[in-house]
């Protein structure tokens, strides 16, 4: 029997008296965002850890209870792991543009007209974050952590918003695609809108282009594992192809086993995503260039960043790393950088039980401040508002959150 998860929590954000204005200059009102939370209630923030999650995601990032499902991040979120659930209030939040119960682009029952979905940023996110926040009434926060898309939004809040955590974790990530990455995402959604059943992004729920996203499914899920695990885990082992296909004569299923896993974590996908909002998210990915853009004030702000990348990651490996690390040195900002060197899990090595990367993240949440907490209204702090009538500060990047 399937467990099921807790429902998670819903607000709808910005009113008509306060629209989400995007970096492409649309508004958005009454934005519905998904989001769980976890550990212990925390009033100031200053106990609380948000958790940005990646490209398929959603806000379920551990489990809430022994029978509950697990979540997507168990070996770092929960009683005694690194981000410790028993010490720390966790927030996750379905992004903006997904569909986990947060506004995207997801088509829906009964619907009977279409509009396309207006491009989003990493900086569309981050202003949602925001205000989920200051509507629940938390102030500066421990922490923001993500990886891969997580990472990005986790590095985006770090330079637009840096008085907002004490610290930020950036895992696994990039502040700008390679053209080998943009390549990868290009043939991905090509999969999908070569797709008869896409419909220019038209098709209704449940009629969707489920062949076209799981091929980009597949495609995506080579770059997120490293060619040794791939080789270690399959080897040319063989396995028959699926139900009702003869298994000899018929050239066009492969006989491989690594053949079967793929479509088998196309299958996975297809379950539980929608192809409108996997093309609005690798396009904000592809996008996303955060340095391209003042950031003067991070320096002043104090921010601890931590760093952590893995040698066997052929997504955003520890060149991608090196990039942030060296942009944020030039603007004084000073930060650590942990390459882990043992896992062959590849990028996905930072949702795995890799002992020597958790342990990292767990001693470097849990140390004592170096930085003496900055003064409220010194530049680049922000005090997040606890009432609806309160403004955030503004930003080239977000006007209204």
């Amino acid at each position: 029997m399937t467990k099921a998860s807790r429902r998670p929590e819903s607000l709808v954000l910005f009113g008509a008296d306060r629209p989400l204005r995007l970096e492409s200059g649309r508004t958005l009102t009454d934005v519905p965002v998904a989001f769980e939370r976890y550990g212990p209630p925390d009033a100031t923030g200053a106990d609380t850890i948000f958790v940005c999650h990646a490209l398929t995601g959603d806000a379920h990032v551990a489990r809430h209870r022994p029978d509950d499902a697990p979540g997507w991040w168990e070996s770092m979120v929960g009683p005694g792991r690194p981000i410790d659930t028993g010490r720390y209030q966790v927030i996750c939040a379905n992004v903006l543009g997904g569909c986990a119960g947060t506004l995207g682009p997801a088509p829906f029952a009964g619907r009977t007209t279409w509009e396309p979905f207006p491009q989003v940023t990493v900086a569309d996110m981050v202003a949602v974050h925001r205000e989920l926040l200051r509507r629940l009434g938390v102030g500066r926060l421990h922490a923001v952590v993500g990886g891969s898309l997580g990472g990005m939004q986790a590095l985006e809040w770090l330079l637009r918003h840096p008085g907002d955590a004490e610290r930020y974790g950036l895992i696994a990530t990039s502040a700008q695609l390679s053209t080998d990455n943009l390549a990868f995402n290009a043939i991905a959604r090509a999969a999908i809108r070569s797709d008869p059943r896409f419909l220019g992004g038209g098709y209704r729920a449940g009629e969707g282009p489920d062949a076209g996203l799981g091929i980009a499914r597949m495609i995506g899920h080579l770059t997120y594992m490293s060619g040794a695990s791939l080789q270690t885990k399959f080897d040319r082992g063989l396995a028959p192809p699926p139900h009702g296909v003869s298994p000899e004569g018929d050239a066009s299923w492969g006989p491989f086993s690594v053949e079967r896993y793929l479509e088998h974590q196309a299958d996975k996908l297809v379950a539980r995503f929608d192809a409108n909002s996997y093309l609005c998210l690798t396009n904000a990915m592809d996008l996303f260039d955060p340095f391209a853009t003042p950031y003067e004030d991070v320096a002043e702000a104090g921010p601890d960043v931590h760093l952590f990348s893995f040698a066997s990651d052929r997504l955003y490996g520890v060149e991608h790393s090196r990039h942030i690390r060296e942009r944020l040195d030039k603007a004084g900002v000073g930060c650590a950088h942990f390459h882990e060197e043992t896992s062959r899990g590849g990028h996905d090595a930072f949702l795995m039980d890799v002992p020597g990367y958790l342990d990292a993240v767990g001693r470097w949440l849990a140390a004592p401040s170096r930085r003496r907490a900055p003064e409220p209204g010194a530049p680049g702090v922000v005090s997040l508002p606890t009432t609806r009538t309160q403004q955030p500060r503004r930003s080239s990047h977000d006007v209204d959150a």
